[in-house]
């Protein structure tokens, strides 16, 4: 990388050391709040919202599972004040001063569990299956399967609805989790679906896609080669619609669909989100859209009292770079700085992030931290061990930011940003973003790993 390429990054020379040398750390957005946020979009996240309603009775008939929550594809907001002390004091802290220190550090710890959600086992459930609606929607509507979104959507489930899917493709390219989620929903309605995936990607992932009757394309490059490939393949094709992770306002809307419904489990737990009452959200961030959609929703619905971090491995700290970059310019590889995205968090495993979405939200992210595989299977285990809950590895860095907050670096945006002395209000969130569908033998590997 050039002395000009990199003078164009956001970057002290001490943070370009901790991405070359794959150190962890917390960098603070410095665009962040510094222009006014507009959201003159606001209003595709409730058409979002709405067609995902529209669609809950089909949805229902499809994936069973759904009926206790009326086809609504949802997680539960769950408190974890056990987690929340190791993560802050250790396993074996303990006494007075300890306890005193914990209060002192103040706020509570949620997660959400968007590794658990129904259908496709991850955060890119709403994203993934709003966007193959919303291609359903469209396409029923020019055929005549539905007259308006009045229908009674059970025509989705017809034998003329199935006929006309078919001759249709489907596709996407994937880490895994949006495979699924695109994979899954697309198959059941009766499209051709292809999934292009990368190298790293594991492989019950492709063998569940598969068994559903997907396509899967296995690719020997990254991430951004399986997104290309399936993008020209798609071009050639005038049946083919293919699902832009990297630029698609369908899969964006549809994450920030995640905001409304969290809005109202913090007003069903009674818990404000004002300016004595922070919110911090950890999102863990691959190229971008999940986390991106979600922040979007979230800064809409809560303005300046969210703080939303995005958490990458030190291997694939594509957002970051991403983030660091200049407006309207492409985000710099993370193989610029000698890292390989080696990482065992798949889902993560991106080199280059999204333009699109660092546009899109470079003044609403306040800041990206990055961790190494080890604490990541370090709080996989607490999970397990403490709240019996189990997630894939790349869904567990989330859990490390409340301890990147109370780092120099945090405690010095939360001075900045006038938040110290309403720390004991605040209110957390590590979102969990896989590991349901991890088969068993699997995830034992994950709890050996955690042990060395």
């Amino acid at each position: 990388m050039s002395t000009s390429e990199k003078a164009k990054l956001n970057l002290s020379k001490k943070q370009t050391e901790y991405i070359r040398d794959a150190e962890p750390f917390l960098w603070i957005n410095p665009s962040y709040g510094s222009e006014a946020t507009t959201f003159a979009d606001v209003g595709l996240i409730f058409d979002a919202d709405a067609r995902l309603r529209r669609f809950s009775p089909v949805l229902i008939s499809l994936f069973p599972e759904l009926k206790e929550t009326n086809g609504l594809i949802e997680s539960t907001l769950d408190e974890v004040p056990l987690l929340r002390g190791e993560l802050l004091l250790g396993e074996l802290s303990q006494g007075e001063e300890v306890f005193e220190k914990l209060n002192q550090a103040g706020g509570r710890l949620f997660i959400k569990g968007d590794h658990n959600l129904p259908v496709a086992g991850s955060i890119k459930a709403r994203g993934g299956i709003h966007e193959v609606l919303h291609f359903a929607e469209s396409l029923a509507l020019k055929v005549g399967i539905i007259e308006s979104t009045n229908s009674d959507y059970h025509a989705f489930l017809s034998e003329p609805a199935k006929s006309v899917f078919a001759q249709y493709t489907i596709a996407v390219g994937s880490t895994g989790n949006l495979g699924l989620s695109i994979g899954i929903i697309g198959a059941a309605l009766g499209f051709n679906a292809v999934v292009h995936m990368s190298s790293d990607v594991k492989k019950w992932k492709k063998d569940r896609l598969r068994k559903r009757g997907v396509q899967v394309v296995e690719h020997t490059a990254d991430y951004g080669a399986a997104v290309e490939a399936g993008r020209v393949q798609s071009e050639v094709d005038p049946y083919s619609y293919f699902v832009d992770d990297e630029r698609s306002s369908h899969l964006f809307m549809g994450y920030a669909v995640a905001a409304l419904r969290l809005k109202e489990q913090l007003e069903n737990a009674e818990i404000s989100v004002d300016k004595d009452h922070p919110l911090f959200v950890y999102l863990p961030a691959g190229v971008g859209g999940a986390p991106g959609g979600i922040t979007f929703g979230l800064k809409s619905v809560f303005g300046d009292h969210v703080h939303c971090f995005f958490a990458e491995p030190v291997q694939a700290p594509c957002m970051l770079l991403g983030m660091a970059g200049q407006p309207n310019s492409a985000p710099t590889p993370v193989y610029d700085f000698g890292l390989s995205i080696d990482t065992d968090a798949d889902g993560l495993a991106v080199g280059t992030a999204s333009q699109w979405v660092c546009d899109v939200t470079r003044h609403m992210v306040s800041g990206v931290y990055t961790q190494r595989d080890a604490t990541l299977y370090r709080d996989l285990e607490r999970l397990k061990r403490l709240e019996n809950i189990e997630v894939e590895p790349s869904a567990a860095i989330s859990c490390s930011g409340i301890e990147m907050l109370n780092t120099d670096v945090g405690q010095e945006y939360l001075i900045n940003q006038g938040l110290l002395d309403k720390m004991e209000n605040s209110t957390h969130i590590a979102w969990l973003t896989g590991g349901s569908f991890v088969p068993a033998e699997e995830y034992e590997k994950y709890l050996e790993q955690a042990c060395i």
